[in-house]
């Protein structure tokens, strides 16, 4: 990490650069919408040595560029979750239940079980000629086939990531779920356009498996949009940079406040770190069942205050990216 950075330097939590350089060709593809992108895949690209490797980069923003102002006094909307309705053979049970574990937790291994050990998952992409990870969550969605993570997960640096796969409850190099691709990403307009810090959402259409859709293969969580701040939240994601080595699904929890320096984002004492990025933040989680309803993903953390994470409010903006998503 550089640390002569200035002081509103932005450091975002994103996914791994300094992987190896691919040995397969990357395909070429181009954006059908400014906010959109279709993807397409090299078979086979994502071995388990090729996820393992995949590690986290700092990337900074420039805290002068122009951001979209945030309403929050729109009227909320909410969705509910899905529960799985298939359990393949060849698939891994999720893990036992556990006792209720700490509030608030600054990060560490979730021990528990429920909905979320299959929900959440981790993210893999290429930039250019490199690898990369992220995290993110299935969310219920009209197609049953719709992730949802940061929007630098899918974009960054003015160009659409390809290669682009999710891997619910990643277990070190293992995908007990399988590995799901995306046919199109999606981000909000306002990311897609100029990386507006507040706008920092993304999301994946993803392709069936066997006839079975994402959530009726994992479940899917609620979302919730306009849903205000200052709740009591929950963030999950698979962090890779020290301490973390993105084998497990890592939590925090807490009670969220609002960003006061640069954006409108909420605000949450954790220690996740690169590759944690998208990972989902919920608030009403039910540490047994293991579902909430997802308010935010992990976006970024300022280097001068450590330990904070924040995420971009919900608000008819990322409304409007996961319509055209879930409809896709």
């Amino acid at each position: 990490m550089n640390r002569h950075r200035t002081a509103l330097s932005v450091l975002l939590s994103t996914g791994a650069l300094v992987a190896g350089v691919l040995t397969a060709a990357t395909p070429s593809v181009a954006a059908d919408s400014p906010a959109s992108f279709r993807q397409q895949h090299t078979a086979g690209f994502w071995t388990a040595e090729r996820m393992r490797s995949a590690t986290p980069l700092d990337v900074t923003a420039a805290p002068g560029r122009a951001r979209t102002p945030v309403a929050t006094t729109a009227a909320p909307t909410s969705i509910a979750p899905t529960a799985a309705s298939a359990s393949p053979t060849s698939i891994a049970p999720t893990a036992a239940s556990a006792s209720p574990t700490a509030f608030p937790q600054a990060g560490g291994a979730w021990t528990g079980g429920g909905a979320v050990v299959k929900t959440s998952g981790r993210v893999f992409f290429t930039m250019g000629d490199r690898t990369a990870s992220c995290s993110g969550d299935s969310i219920t969605s009209a197609n049953g086939s719709t992730v949802i993570t940061a929007g630098h997960c899918v974009k960054y640096q003015g160009a659409w990531h390809t290669n682009w796969v999710f891997v619910p409850a990643y277990n070190n190099g293992n995908a007990p779920y399988g590995q799901w691709s995306a046919t199109k990403t999606f981000a909000t307009d306002q990311w897609a356009a100029s990386e507006d810090m507040n706008m920092d959402v993304g999301l994946a259409v993803v392709a069936p498996q066997n006839g079975q859709t994402l959530s009726q293969v994992v479940g899917a969580q609620g979302i919730l949009f306009n849903g205000g701040y200052n709740k009591k939240m929950y963030s999950f994601g698979f962090p890779a940079a020290a301490p973390y080595d993105g084998t497990k699904l890592v939590y925090c929890s807490g009670n969220s406040g609002k960003d006061f320096l640069l954006t409108k984002d909420h605000s949450l004492s954790c220690n996740m770190t690169g590759g944690s990025s998208g990972g989902p933040w919920f608030q009403d989680f039910n540490e047994a069942t293991g579902l909430g309803t997802q308010v935010s993903v992990n976006s970024f953390g300022y280097n001068f205050l450590p330990n904070r994470m924040y995420g971009p409010y919900f608000g008819n903006e990322a409304k409007a990216a996961y319509d055209k998503a879930q409809t896709a």
